[in-house]
């Protein structure tokens, strides 16, 4: 408990230095990181503890930016509600709209609640459009953030520690929240429905509770973007938002509280640091989304807490030359795959194609080397790696997991 306590110290030290070391671009992408996180957390509070998968949270959190931006505009940043305080408006409508929602969702399991939630949401992001006053049409609303409690609110820094503030405080909530009785009960959501029945529990309202928690936080990440860009689009409310969510929350892992703010802010970054380098980075996204769920179903942090728990980190030659050798063959097989990816997408493109007119089947560049379509190097080198990379992960992998019998 005590290692937790001193680990988790050095990461809140370490978020509140970040802005001294970073740029202004990659603060940005911090506050980014941070409201995905809180999101993801808000979600798996459904998800990962009540083992209710809502394939619409994003209108909760669309829900909660317009909320805030709407009271930007009302409040100007002042009185009753300064700018800090102006999430609790996003955190207030994401619980009112989850209750509404919660009520009618709660009332089927499985894939059927799935599928209302979805309804819903594609629901809400078909008629956005059309209620110009409430969403703004196609243009959205815009605000401006203003000054409060001594702070213009005018620069990124001053938003990634207001961000930072509001994320600590809902995660801190949300872990008190699973050791209350009602947290207890929801984990009970997840293994045994019926037996909360028999026991004497309203299970429809147990779970519309936990629904309307989750809306709630995830509302307040909501309000949190809308004070980061100063603007909500009814964009927020489309379902590439609820599958990201459900993606980035089980790359790292629902089973772990910090498992899906992890994975969430790791895949926030993994987007901003990999879209401006190809068109294909969500090729990428889905490619290391199926891989987690394939090789590790528990997540990147729920494989960690796994491992750490059954002792198997021991360090050793054997175990650490084994160690290498995986990390070496994972470099083969990613450079292969991705030298595979990047020269199909050029030589399928359409700048590609229309090169064709003028001279037959031009090379194209890539990583600095020209690259002929039809030369047996240009398929065969990637080809070769991505073989090699797979035949050493599996010797690898079975090395330092003989139980598992290596990858594939």
């Amino acid at each position: 408990m005590r290692t937790k306590v001193i680990l988790l110290a050095l990461a809140v030290a370490a978020l509140v230095a970040a802005p001294a070391f970073l740029s202004a671009g990659l603060v940005n992408a911090s506050i980014q990181m941070l409201i995905a996180a809180l999101f993801a957390s808000a979600f798996s509070l459904l998800c990962g503890q009540a083992g209710m998968l809502s394939f619409g949270h994003s209108a909760y959190f669309g829900i909660g930016a317009f909320a805030t931006i709407h009271a930007m505009n009302a409040f100007n940043g002042a009185g009753l509600l300064p700018t800090p305080l102006l999430p609790l408006v996003g955190g207030l409508l994401g619980l009112v709209s989850g209750i509404a929602a919660g009520w009618f969702a709660t009332k089927r399991t499985g894939v059927y609640f799935s599928m209302i939630t979805l309804a819903l949401a594609e629901l809400l992001h078909a008629l956005a459009p059309h209620l110009k006053e409430v969403f703004g049409g196609e243009a959205g609303i815009s605000a401006m953030r203003m000054p409060a409690w001594g702070f213009t609110f005018g620069s990124n820094v001053e938003v990634y520690y207001l961000t930072l503030c509001w994320v600590l405080l809902c995660l801190l909530l949300l872990y008190l929240y699973t050791l209350t009785p009602v947290g207890r009960l929801t984990l009970g959501l997840r293994e045994n429905t019926h037996r909360l029945r028999f026991l004497g529990y309203n299970v429809h309202r147990l779970g519309v509770l936990v629904f309307a928690v989750s809306a709630m936080f995830s509302g307040v990440a909501g309000g949190l973007q809308a004070l980061n860009i100063e603007a909500a689009n009814y964009v927020v409310l489309d379902m590439q938002l609820s599958a990201s969510v459900v993606l980035n929350s089980y790359i790292g892992g629902v089973k772990v509280f910090l498992g899906p703010a992890i994975g969430a802010a790791f895949m926030s970054f993994f987007g901003y640091a990999v879209s401006d380098l190809t068109r294909s980075w969500l090729l990428y996204q889905g490619v290391l989304f199926v891989l987690v769920m394939m090789f590790l179903p528990d997540g990147l942090v729920g494989e960690f807490a796994k491992r750490v728990r059954e002792g198997r980190f021991g360090l050793s030659w054997e175990r650490l030359s084994a160690g290498l050798l995986f990390a070496v063959a994972l470099v083969l097989a990613i450079v292969g795959f991705v030298c595979m990816v990047e020269l199909a997408q050029r030589f399928f493109s359409t700048d590609y194609r229309s090169m064709i007119v003028g001279t037959p089947w031009p090379p194209v560049t890539l990583f600095g080397r020209e690259w002929l379509p039809f030369a047996p190097v240009t398929w065969g080198l990637p080809l070769g790696l991505m073989a090699v990379g797979i035949g050493l992960l599996n010797f690898a992998s079975r090395r330092l997991d003989p139980e598992r019998g290596g990858v594939s």
